[in-house]
């Protein structure tokens, strides 16, 4: 069951019965952003628009992440709210494909937001047309000790063949370049990404995330033999498939690994642990074909209308509040992560401020994370495999042809 909150101008929350029809001038919002942080964000987000906009009365449905996930289809086919929250990419897909959002091209059309949300255009398009608008998101990439980067007398890697270089020159000094843990499976999910992004580039990720191209094609094989080049060079610490990412934290902090593919939530758990901004650094996944238009990981949260919403005009209004350079910068103090608007300020966080300069400098995609952009039966065969990979990487033409039985099965 969603918490409810009608927010008004003195920025209370007053818990209300559940409205299923909205009047003239009532705007009705669901969203799952019940932990601290995103709740806040969406207290002040609501006030912000009402202040501006004191003839609309906000109607805001909060629900838990698990109550959402399984009522989300129910009620915007049978009540559906104004404006409901979600995430780009394939996991809007369903969504677009079942008529149940609506297209906002011309919310992006007159303010300007092909330009100003740029970054994030193509994870919002879908058959040429734009389906919401993004407020955060988060980079992934690669997270490192510099102080054993400097030790060792290693540059940042720009490009594959110094990524292995650098990890050799790790490996002799004693040192696994790659921390990982692979217990709950995603992370690998994260390190296959980058491989095929590197590899292929978004536009064949995002379609063999769509179930468009065969587990078995000869550019699958190339990601996972760039993948079993740094297996082959034990790049990744013993028994990950033991550890939580959490736990794959320590090899990092006690300099026995020196890198770790992630995203940036790592870096509070790292300070926690006594590392300084000094020890850690951050850089780009390096490149592997430099012919390929640069693609990176960056889970973005959006907001949409369901397109049997009962108040447009009033969601358009809200949608282009949301999409405000200023609106967004304080959305995101208070989340901790990246504004979406080029335009937008971002805090002085040193990480924070490279994942927005890499996001805003990206020409080729913002993936969303393969357990985002596949479906979930596809998402949990393909992250298994990943992990078996890991640990057997000689199965690989097994697993491959183990995937595709499953691609056949999901995407019919």
């Amino acid at each position: 069951m969603p918490m409810k909150f009608t927010t008004a101008l003195a920025g209370l929350a007053a818990s209300t019965m559940m409205i299923s029809t909205a009047m003239a001038g009532e705007l009705v919002i669901n969203t799952d952003t019940s932990d601290p942080a995103p709740k806040a964000a969406f207290e002040a987000l609501i006030k912000g628009f009402e202040a501006e906009n004191p003839d609309i009365k906000v109607t805001w449905n909060l629900f838990d992440h698990e109550g959402y996930k399984t009522s989300i289809r129910n009620f915007l086919t049978a009540d559906a709210p104004d404006l409901a929250n979600w995430y780009a990419g394939n996991r809007m897909l369903p969504y677009v494909n079942a008529g149940l959002f609506e297209p906002v091209d011309d919310v992006w059309e007159e303010n300007g937001l092909n330009d100003s949300l740029a970054s994030a255009k193509g994870s919002m398009t879908i058959d040429g047309k734009l389906w919401g608008v993004p407020y955060t998101y988060y980079q992934w990439g690669v997270y490192y000790r510099k102080d054993l980067f400097e030790q060792n007398g290693i540059e940042v890697p720009k490009t594959w063949d110094e990524f292995k270089a650098a990890g050799a020159t790790l490996t002799e000094a004693g040192i696994t370049p790659v921390t990982i843990g692979t217990k709950y499976l995603w992370t690998a999910g994260g390190v296959f990404d980058y491989l095929n992004l590197r590899t292929n580039g978004y536009d064949f990720h995002m379609a063999l995330t769509k179930g468009e191209i065969p587990w078995t094609d000869e550019r699958v094989i190339a990601t996972m033999n760039n993948w079993k080049e740094l297996l082959d060079a034990n790049f990744f610490i013993e028994n990950h498939a033991a550890y939580s990412w959490q736990e794959a934290l320590a090899p990092m902090v006690q300099g026995d690994a020196a890198m770790y593919v992630m995203g940036n939530f790592a870096v509070a758990p790292l300070r926690e642990s006594g590392l300084t901004d000094d020890q850690i650094g951050f850089f780009q996944f390096p490149i592997i074909d430099p012919d390929l238009p640069v693609a990176e990981e960056a889970p973005t949260d959006t907001i949409h209308i369901p397109a049997n919403a009962k108040n447009k005009e009033d969601a358009k209004k809200f949608l282009a509040y949301l999409a405000r350079a200023d609106v967004q910068t304080e959305i995101n103090m208070t989340l901790g992560q990246l504004p979406i608007n080029k335009n937008s300020e971002v805090s002085d966080d040193k990480f924070l401020q490279a994942g927005y300069a890499m996001l805003n400098s990206t020409t080729g995609g913002i993936a969303q994370f393969f357990d985002r952009d596949a479906p979930a039966e596809m998402a949990k065969a393909g992250m298994e495999g990943f992990q078996e990979f890991m640990v057997k990487p000689e199965r690989m033409d097994a697993i491959l042809q183990r995937l595709e039985k499953v691609r056949k099965r999901t995407y019919k």
